[in-house]
């Protein structure tokens, strides 16, 4: 529940990197969220309360995708890649599922390093 609640603090954070467990989490918690809307609409015989749901995830659940893309060093444009039938899921998951890189990358730090470790930008001259 706490990975559910740091991703929703984040709601349109698109900067930075998520581990496979706040990814995992999220998705997770969201998609028993949306089966317990969807039997509870179907029980009432409205499914207004599963869209409206389904309509405030999109934002987070984008950036939490395209977050933990930059962990494994990828351009957060590769969510698109899920607009392509069978063959772009299955490549989106073999992405969400791979082990993030470790120290720090284009995106940031190593989200699994403590924070005394954090990585502090550079102002360019």
């Amino acid at each position: 529940m706490r990975w559910y609640i740091d991703v929703l603090k984040k709601y349109a954070v698109f900067s930075g990197r998520a581990r496979r467990k706040e990814y995992w989490q999220y998705t997770l918690f969201t998609c028993i969220a949306l089966v317990v809307l969807l039997i509870v609409g179907a029980v009432v015989h409205t499914m207004i309360p599963y869209f409206l749901y389904l309509i405030a995830v999109i934002v987070p659940t984008l950036a939490v995708g395209v977050r933990r893309l930059h962990d494994t060093g990828k351009s957060g444009w590769f969510i698109l890649l899920g607009l392509i039938p069978a063959v772009g899921s299955i490549i989106l998951l073999v992405f969400t599922c791979t082990a993030g890189d470790r120290g720090v990358n284009a995106y940031g730090p190593d989200p699994k390093e403590p924070a005394d470790h954090a990585f502090v930008p550079q102002p360019q001259y």
